[in-house]
């Protein structure tokens, strides 16, 4: 069923930010700095997250690729720490019952498909750290809109479409401002104040607020 929630006509200032190359160029080279850097000092923990992961599933994968989708809807693969059993995907169809969240979106907090690294590794968003080397490809940017699924995308709006203007993210401000507790309306609108707003200084707030809350949030799952 469409995602009825706001169907507000399609708003062309959105797009106004992308006109700005100067702050395109200034936001992709940070990008490009901040996930090498990421990713050197976060080597030893991504050794250790893979050695748990294979150590609780010696015959499942370490790293769990999924199709999103990015800027103008074009598709691409990324990557996550695995957190779920092998045959999560399968067995969605069966929990679709058990949503906790509203729109074309799916959570659920107690989802039999997580491992119990998967548990903590969600809990801390340690998962979405893979999503580094999305940022270093140029699918995703270290901050923006999460980028949905194709399934989800299927139950957009016009207005909702707006969301996939520009490069989505490892983090943004559904990310710091509630996560899992805001429905899909919410997050759209969040999303769309940042993308009329959006400032390099704007993006290094939610990054260091998004460190703050990746170990200890309450609202991921």
């Amino acid at each position: 069923m469409a995602a009825t929630h706001k169907e507000s006509v399609y708003d062309e200032s959105i797009i106004d930010i992308n006109e700005r190359v100067p702050f395109l160029i200034a936001k992709r080279l940070t990008d490009i700095f901040g996930a090498l850097v990421g990713i050197v000092l976060l080597s030893i923990l991504f050794f250790l997250i893979a050695l748990l992961i294979k150590i609780e599933d010696p015959r499942g994968p370490i790293l769990f690729t999924q199709k999103r989708v990015g800027l103008n809807g074009k598709e691409f693969k990324m990557y996550k720490f695995r957190s779920m059993v092998s045959d999560a995907e399968e067995r969605l169809n069966e929990l679709l019952k058990y949503n906790e969240t509203t729109g074309a979106m799916f959570k659920m907090k107690d989802d039999p498909r997580v491992t119990k690294i998967g548990k903590f590794i969600r809990k801390t968003s340690i998962d979405e750290l893979p999503q580094l080397f999305n940022v270093l490809k140029g699918d995703m940017s270290l901050v923006g809109p999460r980028p949905p699924l194709p399934r989800e995308v299927v139950e957009y709006t016009e207005y909702d479409k707006q969301r996939l203007m520009v490069t989505p993210g490892c983090t943004g401000l559904w990310q710091v401002s509630g996560r899992s507790n805001l429905g899909f309306s919410q997050m759209v609108e969040l999303d769309l104040h940042y993308i009329k707003n959006r400032t390099l200084i704007m993006d290094i707030k939610i990054i260091i607020k998004t460190v703050f809350v990746l170990f200890g949030s309450k609202n991921a799952y």
